[in-house]
């Protein structure tokens, strides 16, 4: 079975109408043997793209550093970052607690009497999934919803991203090729290019769900296609996110040069083109931090953005925080010439009072090597501001090891779906425990993560069997407990077989 008869185009250009039905029909046609493959299959399909993709890594990396402007070391670790949750999901799905299997023993003499019921998560069909630009393999069309989505049994439709159509076509093909020999069923994975095809996809009626890593702006329109729909699909989107860094009074006085060195990295970590950047930072307004970072940022260059319109929605998202947020500039050009691609780092502040004055312009997301400094004269100025950003992926504490930051936690956690004590947000470890997500317009569902072992539990949804034969029970749910997974038998956790 090679490529071509998984549907994944030979060329870059946009896909019509009539293929894009054929690669969702496919799809559909593959979601119940998918469904059906069991847990060790479908841990090998992974296994067997990871293998492939590692060995494809030099070629892919190649056409991904022409196409994205990325550096080869920053590319390569991405693959490594791409293979490796791969893995993991492999892991997640061989360990099986991922189907949340529970049972409650029919009990006739309670009251009322309750009947026998067993509960287990089944994949939602096919899923669309929409590359990201800043992340060319991790969040594209190998990346992490792809891999959570097959993982639990669902076939995958991957939009290309426009700003790296040559990789998206070839990666694709590496990844059908490595499903084909693997296994897997024709039509468990396809790729589709062009917006036109986009917008289709979201609406057509054999997809299941949506995940989405990108704007605020096209994410919103997307979810809004989903929503619209006669019936009405999850869209799980990643949309945009200032994630705020708080720096209290003491560690200030400790540590400026420090905290400003780190900021500094990492508001300029690729181009600023992380959607965990932090682009505001509340500073005591006596510090002297803004002097500090200054300096520190003016020592990074800058570098080519990921596309020509990311580029030059740069310059213009940082004449609207000056001009219209009144914002000071204290390094940075909101005047500079986008039309060679390259973003050079600004730095902002702004007091409390200007802030809560012009929340939807000061609070707004400005992709790319900028972040505004807050001065707050007190606990209640900083609660204040905090109180008027918007959902985050992230939040993060710099206090002193004797300081009591627990209720400010608290307040953090009410905005972000990771708090981080200490360090600096960007980076994202891909493990067992870890949540990218957070209240809107962080993402459109602050209950999932996209990253990390929890990712799978998007693509599912619950199903209750009630006394019903053993003979249709999932291998999960039956009392033998075949594989020895673990079960919450009448309330109590166990990989025991019923007895």
């Amino acid at each position: 079975m090679t490529a071509a008869a998984l549907l994944i185009p030979e060329t870059t250009a946009d896909t019509t109408p009539e293929e894009l039905d054929a690669v969702v029909a496919a799809a559909v046609r593959a979601a119940g043997p998918s469904a059906a493959a069991s847990d060790d299959a479908r841990a090998a399909w992974l296994e067997a793209v990871a293998d492939a993709l590692d060995a494809a890594r030099d070629e892919l990396v190649a056409i991904a550093e022409r196409e994205s402007h990325l550096p080869t070391l920053r590319l390569t670790g991405e693959v490594a970052r791409t293979t490796g949750q791969l893995r993991l999901f492999a892991a997640v799905v061989r360990d099986g607690a991922y189907l949340e299997a529970v049972i409650d023993r029919a009990r006739p003499g309670a009251t009322p009497p309750q009947p026998d019921q067993r509960r287990i998560l089944r994949p939602l069909g096919p899923v669309a999934v929409f590359s990201a630009s800043n992340f060319p393999f991790a969040f594209s069309v190998a990346g992490g919803d792809t891999a959570s989505a097959l993982a639990v049994g669902c076939p995958v439709v991957v939009k290309g991203h426009s700003g790296h159509p040559e990789l998206s076509v070839r990666t694709a093909q590496v990844v059908a090729d490595a499903l084909a020999s693997a296994g897997a069923p024709e039509g468990v994975f396809g790729l589709v290019l062009g917006r036109p095809a986009g917008n289709a996809l979201v609406q057509a009626p054999g997809i299941r769900a949506v995940g989405f890593t990108g704007s605020l702006s096209g994410g919103r329109a997307l979810f809004d296609l989903a929503c619209a729909r006669p019936d009405p699909i999850p869209f799980y989107g990643e949309l945009g996110s200032i994630n705020p860094v708080v720096v209290t009074p003491a560690a200030a006085k400790a540590r400026t040069a420090e905290i400003a060195a780190g900021l500094a990295a990492s508001f300029t970590l690729g181009v600023g083109q992380f959607c965990t950047k932090p682009g505001l930072v509340l500073v005591p307004a006596e510090a002297g931090f803004g002097t500090a970072l200054a300096i520190e940022a003016s020592s990074h260059r800058g570098g080519v953005m990921l596309t020509p319109r990311i580029a030059e929605a740069f310059p213009a998202g940082l004449r609207r925080l000056v001009v219209d947020g009144k914002a000071d500039l204290l390094i940075g050009n909101p005047g500079q010439d986008a039309s060679d691609g390259v973003a050079r780092p600004a730095v902002l502040m702004a007091d409390a009072a200007r802030v809560l004055a012009r929340p939807e312009v000061l609070l707004e997301e400005c992709f790319g090597p900028v972040t505004l400094l807050v001065r707050y004269a007190s606990d209640a100025e900083r609660d204040a501001v905090l109180d008027a950003v918007g959902g985050s992926l992230t939040a993060t504490v710099h206090a002193e090891p004797d300081e009591d930051v627990t209720e400010l936690a608290a307040r953090l956690a009410e905005r972000a779906g990771r708090v981080l004590f200490g360090g600096w947000p960007t980076g994202v470890a891909v493990t067992w425990s870890q949540h990218h997500g957070g209240p809107w317009p962080a993402t459109t569902s602050a209950l999932h993560t996209s990253v990390g072992a929890t990712a799978v539990r998007r693509f599912q949804r619950p199903v209750v069997f009630q006394d019903a034969p053993a003979s249709v029970l999932p291998e999960a749910l039956r009392d033998d407990n075949p594989r020895s997974i673990v079960r919450r038998v009448d309330g109590k956790l166990t990989t025991a077989p019923l007895t």
